[in-house]
This record gives C-alpha cells, structure tokens and sequence, in this order.
C-alpha cells in the first residue's frame, strides 16, 4: 500500500485555496481473470459477486474494472463518451484504497481522478463533437408500452442491505443488487426503475425484465448491453418524449451472451456456442433488441447528437508501484 499525498491547488487569480483530495492509501493490482466456478458456487449459495465499485465511508474498492470505466466513475461520464486506445476497455485491475479523515464518498470520484493520474499517469482534455447515435422514438402505431402499476423510489444509502444483497456504486448513482441460488438477479436502480434477470435453463437465453423503468433508464440499459456485446456500442438516446414508468421485457441469445463474454475477457468453453457473426449484437439490425423494440412499439433510427468525449491524451498501461 503507498500513501497518496493530498495535492494543494493555489488559485492565483483568486483568494481561495483549493483542496484536491487524494486517497490516503491504495493499492492497484492486476485483476486476476474471472474464476467463473467460484461465481457460480457463491451465486448458489446465495451471495452476490464482488464485482465492480463499492464505496463506503472509510473504504473504496473497484474490483475487475477496466481503465475505461474506471475513468468513467472519476470523470462522471458513461463509457462511450471516452475516447483513448482500445487496450482501455481491456486492461482490468483491482484497486483497495483508504479514504482520508473527514472525507466522504461523495469526495471517492475526485480521489479517483488524483489516483489515476498519479499512477496511470492519466492526462484527459474535454471536447463536444457530433456522433452516430442511435435515436429510440415512438413507432408509427404509437407506443405499446405496458404502464408500471406502482413508481420506483431513490435508493435510500442509509437503509440496510437485505440478506444476499449488494451495493454498487455506478455514474447514475448508488445500485443495489441481489442474486438468488439459482442464478437470477435483481437490480434496483432506484428512481430509474427494477431490471431481473434470468437464464432459460433450456435455451439458455437470458430474459430480461424490467419494471417502473423510465425510457431514458432504459436507453442506458441498452447502451450497456450494446457494449458488453462488442461491435461499435453505439450510443442509445431516448428521444420518445414518453416521461412514464414502465414494465419491459427483452431476450438475450445464447450467442449474443458468448459476445458478452469474450468482450469481458471470459473464454467460452472449446465446442461451445458461437458468437454471433459481427454486427448481429449490437447493430439495430441485431433481430433480438430489434423484434423485442418494436413489440414495444418503439423503433431506432440511426442520428446524429452533439456529444460531450473525454479525450485520453496520456495513460500508462501498468501502474508505479504500489
């Protein structure tokens, strides 16, 4: 563990005196690959993955996560919007660091942006510029849509987590997750809605419910699953107008869910299923999230929006020294 020095920021122009928090320790390591047999043992023993960030009032960790996201919890911004070398989506590591007296989780983004730059060396610049998105709309039936009968709550951090039960921290906010036995997943994204997911033990699709979610929430659920599964991760906006909650069902394929895989770095077992041929997954064309958009009576249309990018001027693939 090496203690990360507070860095102090004169603002000459000014009389103020800027702190820039840093962690008071932290140790970065390879993330070791993901030993899917002990996943599957804890999931059906009931406990949830330690996966991803989770930050407290002393303590931070962010397990197996890439640069690129890394970078997009400290900067506040989703992973499309950074724009590097490839190698940012698959460089993962494990990061255990102390926050400093009087610090808060709320101050965890700016540590990690002064931890980052101080081991990974990290140099960004802000620019906005125009880019393909892809535009969810009304279909020309109109919205077929079925209204949430109740309205989804914020997360409440002070509430205790239930047996099973975990939090993450993500850039839309503090998640929790709960994982059963046999597999399944529940994720509470609080004022943005519930997603649960399951696998067809026959088909090994996964079924994808969601309820009192918002069609932006559910335009960032598809995004993210846009990236998982590989190709361009095109950029999901919803531009409805719809302002409701409400309840959504998609199917993922077994081979769009090899996709997911490898693009996480996870090898999919010799003789098992193939992946889906480029483009399938996260193209509009990809006939699962197509079919299962326009059951909604929604449709895509390729646009283009001014979008705000996080330019990677500078950053060490390996960190200094713990």
């Amino acid at each position: 563990m090496t203690t990360v020095r507070t860095l102090i920021c004169f603002c000459f122009g000014g009389s103020a005196l800027a702190a820039v928090l840093a962690f008071e320790v932290a140790s970065i390591r390879p993330a070791a690959p993901l030993d899917m047999a002990k996943i599957m043992a804890a999931v059906q023993a009931g406990q949830s993955p330690k996966i991803g960030p989770q930050v407290g009032a002393e303590r931070a960790e962010y397990t197996y996560m890439a640069l690129r996201d890394l970078i997009a919890l400290a900067y506040g911004v989703k992973p499309y919007q950074i724009s590097g070398p490839d190698w940012l989506a698959n460089q993962r590591f494990d990061i255990v660091a102390k926050l400093p007296a009087g610090a808060s989780k709320d101050d965890a983004p700016a540590m990690l942006q002064a931890l980052l730059a101080d081991r990974f060396g990290l140099v960004i610049h802000r620019s906005s510029a125009e880019h393909p998105v892809l535009a969810l709309l009304v279909g020309k039936g109109g919205p077929k849509l079925r209204e949430a009968i109740g309205t989804p709550t914020p997360i409440d951090e002070n509430t205790p987590l239930k047996p099973g039960e975990v939090k993450v921290d993500s850039v839309n906010g503090p998640l929790r997750m709960t994982m059963a036995k046999d597999g399944s997943a529940t994720v509470n994204m609080g004022s943005r809605g519930m997603v649960a997911y399951r696998t067809d033990p026959a088909t090994q699709a996964i079924h994808i419910d969601g309820d009192m979610l918002t069609i932006s929430g559910f335009a960032d659920m598809l995004t993210q699953f846009s990236q998982l599964m590989g190709g361009t991760a095109l950029q999901f906006v919803d531009m409805t107008g719809l302002q409701g909650h409400y309840q959504v069902k998609l199917d993922i394929s077994q081979a769009e869910r090899a996709n997911m895989a490898r693009s996480m770095g996870i090898d999919v077992a010799p003789g098992g299923v193939a992946a889906s041929p480029p483009g399938t997954a996260s193209d509009p064309g990809g006939a699962s999230l197509l079919t299962a958009i326009q059951d909604l009576g929604l449709k895509l249309e390729q646009r283009k929006a001014v979008v705000e990018q996080l330019i990677v001027d500078h950053m060490e693939k390996t960190p200094t020294e713990n």
